[in-house]
């Protein structure tokens, strides 16, 4: 009885997993065809305007260098996103694959500490980037 509705409740869980892993690709192809260093390819960021590289500022010149598999290129745009990009390949594959047995896709969840501990990384990467430093230099989107 459950035997023959099994490969459709297996696309139904898997069709929001590889959704999202199809839009992050066509994103990533946009941004390997549309190079973001051209100024306004892609719009404004808001805190370019006041003269801030907040945390994710580079991130799409990033991306642009990882789909050219320019890793040293693109940690120099944005370091967080170069770091954080294995990490979100992992926990996609781990939620496709338990999608694939059975279980619900859903991703791990953190407990607060960490989620402060990313926020402090964040701000001290964003504060680091934007001093005239040479490590703030480095940092620079």
């Amino acid at each position: 009885m459950g035997g023959t509705n099994a490969p459709a409740t297996r696309a139904r869980r898997l069709l929001p997993v590889l959704a999202t892993g199809a839009v992050v690709g066509v994103a990533a192809l946009a941004l390997h065809l549309r190079d973001p260093h051209v100024q306004g390819s892609w719009g404004f960021c808001p805190t370019a305007l006041v003269g801030l590289a907040c945390p994710f500022c580079g991130s799409l010149r990033a991306v642009h260098h990882l789909t050219d598999l320019d890793v040293a290129a693109a940690a120099s745009s944005n370091l967080v996103l170069v770091v954080a990009a294995p990490f979100a390949v992992a926990l996609w594959t781990g939620a496709l694959v338990r999608a694939w047995r059975g279980r619900a896709p859903l991703l791990p969840s953190l407990p607060a500490p960490a989620w402060w501990a990313i926020g402090v990384a964040l701000a001290l990467f964003a504060l680091l980037r934007n001093l005239p430093l040479p490590l703030g230099e480095w940092l620079a989107p």
